[in-house]
């Protein structure tokens, strides 16, 4: 381990913003590989993610947090609660931003919990592939209005536009520190709750409207085959009705079967084995509003 004597920098840095911001998309671009799950529907992100950035003379600790809206049921307390706790203990917020949209009310929702951090606040203009360069001073100056950025990037985590320097700078407002993690470590969430992201990802990738906010999936076993690479796992998708039941699963099983696929190459490429995935699915009636199912589905307050 590094000590923090030499100069070495480190520090956690927190990404907030409304959903579809391009969170977990600069996230996967900033340690080279899939560690969240992205969506073009809203509350995708529902733990803490955190990816580990290790440079030679420093290490960046990053948290995706949800994407912060007004709550509608306990799921969205517990997703609020998630993403202001980590506003007390990092170094560093990206607010992030799509550069294509108006401000709006949810951006005036995050600035407003964002008046009162200690830590300095970046504004992250994501998406500039597809904005036109003259727009971008526009955009800044309307947020510059709302709150007093220390740094002010544009970036487009898709096409990696800035993302370099965007970390540079960043480097410049960590303390001294240890390196907290080993220099090959990119995140510190267990496979298991990797492969039940990969997974819901495909459920939200492959349903309807009404399927996204209802899903959970919980991971029943992972084994790996004696004397074999393979590693059989189970996993159950939550639902909420009996009639989304129905969807997940599709004619004859026919989309059960292409998010179990889908998945089982993701799962495959995060491993480096084999994989046999067996998926079922059961309702769970409201359990987004219940404590209890929510504790069972991995989302514990205690550990926020």
């Amino acid at each position: 381990m590094q000590g923090s004597s030499d100069g070495y920098k480190s520090g956690f840095i927190s990404i907030v913003g409304r959903p579809n911001a391009g969170k977990s998309t600069f996230l996967n671009r900033i340690v080279g590989q899939k560690i969240a799950i992205m969506s073009d529907k809203p509350q995708t992100t529902r733990n803490k993610v955190q990816g580990v950035v290790t440079l030679e003379d420093s290490q960046m600790v990053f948290i995706d947090t949800p994407g912060i809206n007004q709550p509608k049921n306990k799921l969205g307390d517990f997703m609020l609660k998630v993403a202001k706790n980590t506003f007390r203990e990092v170094d560093v917020l990206l607010f992030m931003i799509d550069a294509t949209e108006r401000i709006g009310k949810q951006e005036r929702f995050i600035i407003d919990m964002l008046k009162g951090a200690e830590a300095p606040v970046f504004l992250v203009m994501n998406k500039i592939d597809q904005v036109h360069p003259d727009q971008l001073p526009k955009v800044l100056s309307m947020y510059k209005e709302e709150l007093d950025f220390a740094e002010a990037v544009p970036i487009s985590a898709l096409e990696g536009n800035n993302v370099e320097q965007l970390l540079a700078k960043i480097q410049q407002y960590l303390p001294e520190g240890p390196q907290y993690y080993p220099a090959d470590q990119v995140t510190d969430h267990p496979e298991r709750f990797i492969i039940s992201e990969l997974v819901r990802e495909k459920v939200l990738h492959l349903t309807r409207e009404e399927i996204p906010h209802s899903v959970a999936v919980v991971i029943d076993k992972i084994a790996r085959e004696e004397g074999s690479e393979t590693v059989r796992i189970q996993a159950t998708i939550m639902v909420e009705r009996d009639s989304q039941k129905g969807i997940v699963i599709g004619k004859r099983g026919a989309l059960l079967k292409e998010i179990g696929t889908r998945a089982r190459r993701d799962i495959e490429m995060l491993l480096g084995s084999k994989v046999f995935l067996e998926l079922w699915v059961k309702v769970q009636k409201d359990w987004r509003n219940k404590a209890v199912h929510l504790r069972d589905f991995g989302f514990r307050e205690d550990e926020y």
